[in-house]
């Protein structure tokens, strides 16, 4: 039961955090007039692309983790 309501809260906060992703990247290549601010911009989104990238790995991985441990750890004969 709590496996289910963990993987649905992870994958709307995910979710909420590509649509700020995406939101962000039209806010730095639309409203930034400058050429120099606008590849500061993309640079930063770039960096927040990879630790949301990291974030998304580590959370299946720890998820895959917990589960194999909980199925596999101890087998009957």
């Amino acid at each position: 039961m709590f496996g289910k309501i963990k993987k649905i809260f992870f994958t709307g906060i995910f979710g909420v955090l590509y649509i700020s992703y995406i939101a962000q990247f039209i806010y730095v290549l639309a409203f930034l007039e400058n050429c120099q601010e606008q590849i500061i911009g993309l640079a930063l989104l770039s960096v927040e692309w990879l630790v949301l990238i990291a974030a998304r790995y580590l959370s299946k991985r720890a998820s895959n983790g917990t589960q194999n441990f909980n199925n596999g750890g101890f087998r009957r004969r």
